[in-house]
């Protein structure tokens, strides 16, 4: 008889290398990380120590207080990184696309469905709670979302379909609350009607765009029901 083959472990990528690289990122719009992060840790341990002290356990409570100096680290950390990382992208052209794509999971993008010459362009996320057609650009860009508009209608009519202008103008989206923004619409699809909506719009394509480097924050959960 013939043995199986045994399947070979899948060798993930170690997370140390995500906030190693999140790190570098951050370092590069923030120089000062570094000092701050070491600040913060010395101070809570410091606190947590003097505590200590003065209720007569020092090693105690300083022991206690290490994982606790590290979390607040960790803390400012993931706040100053996320900053950051919109700030990396912002002004790039498909900044809004880059920002769309990095959602965990339940919406699928596809970059640039409408583009005109002057790079204004138009992206369309499909999730459970519809069609988001996302605009970056100029005010010309209105003409692009008609027209994204209507292809989503005429591939599948009855979805409902969301329009989100990206930018820090009265009435836009701004890119650090793109993520939170689409986040919060309402789910009014199951996952089969979900997925029919992305069979029927592959039709209507898009663009292939360089999107922005640099890790894109991930911390969006869609809201449930």
């Amino acid at each position: 008889m013939f043995k199986r083959k045994k399947k070979e472990p899948k060798i993930r990528e170690p997370r140390f290398k995500a906030i190693r690289d999140a790190y570098s990122l951050t370092k590069a719009v923030k120089p000062w990380i570094g000092s701050v992060l070491a600040l913060i840790f010395v101070v809570v341990l410091a606190a947590g120590i003097g505590i200590g002290i003065a209720v007569d356990h020092p090693y105690y409570v300083g022991f206690i207080t290490l994982p606790l100096a590290l979390l607040a680290s960790l803390f400012i950390f993931s706040r100053v990184a996320l900053n950051a990382s919109f700030a990396s992208v912002e002004g790039q052209m498909g900044a809004a696309a880059s920002v769309l794509m990095a959602i965990r999971k339940g919406w699928t993008t596809t970059p640039a469905v409408q583009v005109n010459k002057n790079q204004d362009m138009v992206h369309r996320s499909v999730g459970r709670a519809g069609i988001v057609l996302t605009a970056e650009g100029t005010f010309a860009t209105r003409q692009l979302l008609q027209s994204a508009r209507k292809d989503a209608e005429r591939f599948a009519p009855g979805v409902p379909i969301y329009e989100i202008w990206v930018g820090d103008a009265e009435g836009q989206v701004p890119l650090r609350k793109l993520q939170k923004h689409v986040g919060k619409f309402k789910k009014t699809l199951s996952a089969h009607q979900m997925r029919e909506v992305r069979a029927r719009l592959k039709a209507v394509g898009g663009m292939s765009l360089p999107m922005p480097k640099g890790p894109m924050p991930k911390n969006v959960r869609v809201p449930k029901r």
